[in-house]
């Protein structure tokens, strides 16, 4: 019987409700307690970003010979033109360990549709195994034979690399564990090797060992996650080690990739982290202006309400 009249109540719509009264008052209160709730989040945010030190250094327009500042794109194509560059980094503060290390590149469209397209996942995973790698195309077979891993993404691959200095001793960079742990696992074969990569006539980017499975080529797996925006960093390996402040970084860099043909930008990046990961204002700046707009509306409403009461 209870449950018979459970039922009717609620196919009638005639269950228990509760609706509030939108009160001058009850509006004013709420505005202004998610102003206060809001802004001191927003400054704690803004102090832990702000707690972060970073290095950011452009390297391509500095590692270009002088006689080659007028035709870049002959310079980085010329193979028999050595890339080496060397950079030289002051830390502004104590950077306490671990510093992580990215490469950051603009004016880069890794989310063209074409681009994000030109790759096989089940190849990644299963290697010469699986045939169908018309996703892949142009990329997929030279000579005849298959391309692993295949595509314009892999074919693409990021291969500037940098050696650190301090004080004539090389700083150890891990390159351990950059990738994401769910990719190197489930993403990458243990037991696939790269095939036939990088054997064409165009060379895109960096070449693979083939002697070392996908899932452990760390820097191929961070680059297969293709960024949403133009402008993006990507890790490149880890200091476990402090650096102290007015120390002076030596970097010893090979300038290999090729952006000068897209008008592209390269830079080296050394960052620490807090509990909020790495520098970004974004996430304080909108509690803090969510959490002003509100007090802003508050304090209206009640100068509404003072002036025309109801």
């Amino acid at each position: 019987m209870i449950c018979f009249v459970v039922f009717y109540q609620f196919t009638q719509q005639n269950l228990p409700a509760c609706k509030p009264v939108l009160t001058p008052s009850w509006i004013v209160t709420t505005f202004l307690l998610m102003g206060v709730i809001f802004i001191p989040i927003g400054l704690v945010t803004l102090r832990t970003s702000h707690s972060v030190i970073e290095i950011v250094e452009r390297y391509d327009t500095e590692c270009i010979p002088e006689k080659f500042r007028g035709n870049k794109v002959s310079y980085i194509k010329d193979s028999t033109i050595l890339k080496n560059c060397s950079l030289y980094l002051k830390v502004p503060k104590h950077m306490k360990a671990p510093i992580y290390i990215y490469y950051q590149l603009d004016n880069y469209y890794q989310n063209h549709r074409r681009y994000v397209k030109s790759r096989n996942d089940q190849q990644l995973l299963h290697g010469l195994k699986y045939n169908d790698t018309s996703s892949c195309q142009p990329e997929d077979s030279n000579n005849g034979l298959p391309i692993v891993p295949c595509g314009l993404i892999a074919w693409s691959l990021f291969n500037d690399t940098f050696k650190f200095i301090r004080e004539s001793s090389e700083l150890v960079v891990n390159r351990k564990n950059i990738a994401w742990k769910s990719d190197r696992n489930h993403k990458f074969g243990k037991q696939v090797y790269p095939f036939n990569f990088q054997n064409g006539t165009f060379i895109g980017g960096g070449s693979l060992d083939p002697s070392v499975p996908l899932s452990d080529q760390e820097d191929l797996i961070v680059w297969m996650r293709t960024a949403a925006l133009p402008s993006f960093r990507k890790m490149y390996g880890r200091i476990e080690e402090d650096l102290d402040a007015d120390d002076v970084i030596a970097v010893h860099l090979m300038n290999n990739y090729n952006t000068y043909s897209f008008g592209g930008k390269k830079k080296l990046v050394l960052s620490t982290s807090s509990w909020l990961g790495g520098k970004n204002d974004f996430l304080g700046v909108a509690y803090v202006f969510v959490g002003s707009s509100s007090i802003i509306i508050s304090l209206v409403f009640m100068l509404l309400h003072v002036k025309n009461p109801r």
